[in-house]
């Protein structure tokens, strides 16, 4: 099959990007609670899937745009170019692992367009309740065809989530004074922050890849990632595949000094 010269526009990419997601949201199922009861944990299962589909992912993409890029099969760019190799696919399979295996719904998969190392678009699909979030970079976001819209409820208070990483509790002491959850996915959690689920999520060993595509939808929305500090965090300076040592927020920004007030580092 002949490939047009013609370079894609963002909607035809972000068409696309949504109907390959989908695909391997379809595919994720085949394998979805499938896993061992005992011991709790089938890494077996994990890697099948992941290595289905990273397999299935690389094959849809060379079949369409052959010259694109891969992450995490792909030399990195290095300068500025106006050919297809501009454009950068990173694919995150399965986020939610745990949940994954076990048949809890609350997991996903992500996907991202970058352009000379720029964010394009960013979508996360949760295949098992077919809850997708998109957005094209400083555009609007959606939860499938709604608009997300962040609502600011003022101060923090009772009625207020936090959601957190496994061992939380071992790392902070809490003055949170809503409720605190872990739901197993930082891309569940970063979505539920986008469309104002929840006030704030604490995530924990991230790399670029696991954060490539959220953070277009979180910051389309208005929310922000921090440095647990309350720094500015930079996703691109994880690019080379360096894992984030340090523990991130995501909030909005009138939210972040009250949810970094709420945190005491236990050391």
């Amino acid at each position: 099959m002949a490939h047009s010269a013609v370079v894609p526009d963002i909607g035809a990419l972000s068409s696309f990007a949504m109907q390959t997601i989908r695909q391997m949201g379809d595919e994720a199922l085949q394998f979805y609670g499938r896993g061992r009861l005992h011991p709790p944990f089938d890494q077996n299962l994990v890697t099948q899937a992941e290595l289905h589909l990273n397999n299935s992912f690389q094959k849809a993409i060379t079949a369409q745009f052959p010259q694109h890029q891969i992450y995490g099969r792909d030399p990195l760019g290095e300068g500025y170019t106006h050919g297809a190799k501009r454009y950068l696919w990173v694919f995150d399979p399965l986020d939610g692992v745990d949940n994954f295996q076990t048949r809890i719904p609350i997991w996903g998969m992500s996907l991202a367009l970058y352009e000379n190392n720029w964010p394009v678009f960013g979508c996360f699909y949760m295949p098992a309740t077919h809850d997708l979030f998109y957005a094209v970079a400083e555009q609007q976001a959606f939860w499938n065809d709604r608009p997300l819209t962040l609502v600011d409820r003022g101060d923090l208070s009772q009625e207020s989530l936090m959601l957190t990483f496994s061992r939380f509790h071992q790392h902070y002491r809490s003055q949170f004074p809503g409720k605190i959850r872990a739901l197993g996915s930082t891309g569940v959690h970063a979505c539920y922050v986008a469309m104002g689920r929840a006030d704030a999520a604490i995530v924990a060993n991230e790399s670029f890849k696991d954060l490539a595509a959220v953070r277009i939808v979180v910051e389309s929305v208005g929310a922000k990632i921090y440095r647990a500090d309350g720094s500015d965090f930079f996703l691109g300076d994880y690019v080379d595949g360096t894992r984030i040592d340090d523990h991130l927020i995501i909030t909005t920004p009138s939210n972040a000094e009250s949810v970094f007030e709420c945190l005491q580092a236990i050391h």
